[in-house]
């Protein structure tokens, strides 16, 4: 089956020195880019974190200290990546929850505001999860009708970006219109129906920091619209602000907002909160 797109999607896997989105570093990043008239490119890269990668990573990847040493940096790699990805979708194997904004970090700290906003984001796990509720390797055998240890090397970016295509190829094919006689399990071969079925939260920054949800008013009833829907609004969802507005925080408490600046949350994390303050001031 042919991608029904109009814009470039890539697809991409990274690996890292660790979980950590604040600490660790990206040491593979792995992309295929597919343009609309089916054509591919490639790219595998092995980078710099400049940190130490920790033995048990090494032993998962195979990626080395030894490996990385005399490669380019995020930093370096980042103008190229910048405008590889650039009016591109993305789409990935938990990508969403992770590689997003593991890449989304690593682009603020190379001084790249690269704008996901204007990205449609696809999920093969989180499609994958909704419409069969299971890793990687299960959804390679489940959608491809194979063992993914007789086709891939496990835990290689390269490796992991060839599988989650052909997964995602596997799931529209199977979820088509021709093969899927319920209606309301058929997956559309289009990038928004994509990205919108993949989307899993109301999150505003990757992190989960501050997210979207309906507004109250002093009684504590759902504010609605001139069409009668909910009032969206920014809310924090951690700490003793949880579930009050953001913008109505940064009115009454200013100094939350330089204390989350100088705190150890993400640079995105930081982003979204800057872009909400420098909004609101504008309103005042």
């Amino acid at each position: 089956m042919k991608l029904n797109i109009k814009k470039p999607l890539v697809i991409f896997d990274l690996e890292t020195t660790g979980l950590d989105m604040v600490k660790d570093r990206v040491i593979q990043l792995s992309y295929i880019k597919v343009m609309p008239n089916g054509e591919e490119k490639r790219e595998n890269l092995t980078i710099n974190p400049e940190i130490d990668i920790p033995q048990f990573v090494t032993e998962l990847t195979g990626i080395s200290n030894a490996d990385v040493a005399d490669k380019p940096t995020f930093k370096q790699l980042a103008p190229h990546l910048s405008e590889e990805f650039k009016g591109c979708d993305l789409a990935g194997y938990n990508s969403n929850n992770f590689d997003i904004p593991m890449l989304c970090e690593e682009f603020l700290r190379a001084g790249i505001d690269f704008d996901f906003s204007k990205c449609r984001m696809i999920d093969a796990m989180a499609i994958f999860r909704k419409q069969e509720r299971r890793n990687l390797a299960a959804a390679y055998k489940f959608y491809c009708g194979r063992k993914m240890e007789e086709d891939f090397e496990a835990h290689r970016a390269d490796q992991d970006t060839e599988a989650t295509y052909r997964v995602l190829m596997g799931e529209l094919d199977k979820y088509s219109e021709e093969n899927e006689p319920e209606p309301e399990r058929r997956l559309k071969n289009d990038m928004q129906f994509l990205a919108d079925f993949s989307k899993q939260n109301d999150n505003v920054d990757f992190a989960g920091r501050i997210i979207m949800a309906d507004k109250k008013d002093a009684n504590g009833a759902t504010v609605l619209d001139a069409g009668g829907n909910p009032v969206r609004v920014e809310v924090f969802n951690f700490g003793k602000y949880k579930g009050q507005e953001v913008s109505s925080v940064l009115r009454y408490d200013p100094g939350y907002f330089s204390w989350m600046l100088s705190s150890d949350f993400t640079n995105n994390t930081k982003q979204v909160l800057t872009r909400i303050r420098l909004r609101e001031s504008k309103m005042m």
